[in-house]
């Protein structure tokens, strides 16, 4: 199949480097010269592990290209994937779906007949019913078709994630649409992928309510997290005693300082949007929305209490800022929150993230004018009256708490993730907090 992918942000250069891997001929295309540039000189812009050799092997295979020029490729492809982004629109919290349709604007003329453009982006319900309406308007007697398929990719495991599906979801109105996807994704269905077709709308809900429900599992047990500090229990042993019913499943039941990222902020909020628009309630999901945006404020105070309640004039090491380990991303991280709560409060704030720190200097109360980033863990804490874990990387794991007494001038550590034992940090020295234990 040749297969073309308006835009190479973190879903369409992932999605596009794994279906040139099944074997099709890809070409992505942006009108960012800077990053097509990049992507041609072999530089990936975001950080995922194992998806600058995918791109390089599939580049050197000739299956996988990258054009400014939708003019050159759209013709000749049997798939348009739309992979831009859709953030929350300024002002009223619904998906921004500019780029989207003037991605269909500017492929319709383009397209040949028998195309079918797929809605990668995750995009509200009725959006492909918008696009088809779009092309149509633009090339009426052009025969071709909408679809939906959306992604569920999880940053840091994107490309595992691809390659092993828990399902594949596709929305179609038409059958012709249905054997192009089907033939799209062969490679992952003749080894055993399930391939879930239902209709457009429903395809773009599904993504929606996917999101939705994940991020109330994490609220959920936060707010279980909580309980347990005041009655005395620990919640991990909560967290394992009913995430082995096999009805409600261990993933995402372990406690911390709230979602972020690309997808459960803006989809929650999108899919709020949505119910409003059609005018119906999502109760639960409203309280999920508000507790997440309560948590990452607490996760401040908790800091604050840990200092004993004076700030002022205290330093603070925070190990992590991006919203989850294995990423760069730091859209509606939860050290945001954190890091500006801390610093409203007279805290001195020295940061550190193995990936992250760049795209940190970019936000609002995060530059290099608000706080010191530092090369490494140890050296944010070199004089601190406190440590904080807030993202859960792989080197903050294990480390060697005699040497972190040694940097710090007070032996306080906070540990939003709970990965260590209390009696062992303790047993160092610590003062220890976490995260309903």
């Amino acid at each position: 199949m040749r297969i073309v992918m308006i835009g190479t942000g973190y879903v369409g250069l992932v999605s596009g480097a794994c279906f040139a891997d099944f074997g099709h001929t890809v070409t992505c295309v942006d009108k960012d010269q800077s990053k097509i540039d990049a992507l041609l000189n072999g530089e990936i812009p975001i950080f995922e592990p194992g998806l600058d050799e995918l791109v390089a092997n599939n580049v050197a295979a000739g299956r996988l290209s990258f054009t400014l020029n939708v003019e050159e490729v759209v013709p000749e492809a049997d798939a348009v994937f739309i992979a831009v982004g859709t953030p929350t629109r300024r002002g009223d919290g619904h998906a921004d779906l500019t780029y989207v349709y003037a991605a269909a604007r500017e492929m319709a003329p383009l397209l040949r007949d028998g195309a079918v453009v797929v809605d990668k982006s995750t995009v509200p319900v009725g959006t492909g019913d918008e696009v088809e309406r779009i092309i149509s308007e633009t090339a009426p007697d052009l025969h071709f078709s909408v679809a939906s398929n959306p992604e569920f990719l999880r940053e840091g495991a994107a490309i595992d994630d691809f390659a092993k599906p828990d399902r594949i979801v596709v929305g179609v109105n038409d059958d012709h649409a249905r054997s192009v996807m089907e033939a799209i994704y062969r490679p992952l269905t003749s080894n055993g992928a399930p391939l879930i077709v239902m209709n457009r709308r429903a395809a773009e809900l599904t993504k929606y309510a996917a999101n939705a429900f994940l991020a109330t599992k994490i609220s959920f047990i936060n707010e279980m997290a909580d309980l347990c500090e005041k009655v005395g229990a620990d919640v991990r042993d909560v967290a394992h005693g009913i995430g082995t019913d096999t009805r409600i499943g261990g993933r995402f039941l372990m406690p911390g300082p709230g979602y972020g990222g690309s997808c459960f902020p803006k989809d929650t909020v999108a899919l709020l949007k949505t119910a409003e628009q059609f005018d119906t309630e999502v109760s639960i999901v409203d309280a999920v929305v508000k507790a997440n945006d309560a948590r990452k404020a607490a996760m401040g105070d908790k800091v604050i209490a840990a200092l004993e309640g004076d700030a002022t004039g205290k330093t603070v090491a925070v190990l992590g800022l991006t919203f989850k380990a294995d990423t760069d991303d730091m859209r509606d991280s939860p050290a945001i929150d954190i890091v500006r709560k801390l610093t409203s409060a007279g805290v001195t704030v020295r940061a550190y993230d193995p990936e992250g720190m760049e795209q940190a200097k970019k936000i609002d109360g995060l530059g290099a004018n608000d706080i010191t980033y530092c090369e490494d863990a140890y050296s944010a804490m070199d004089g601190a009256d406190a440590m904080v874990i807030v993202t859960e990387w792989k080197p903050f794991r294990a480390l060697d708490l005699d040497q972190v007494k040694q940097h710090l001038a007070t032996p306080t550590m906070v540990d939003l993730r709970n990965l260590y034992s209390r009696t062992d940090v303790e047993g160092h020295g610590f003062k220890y907090v976490a995260v309903g234990r």
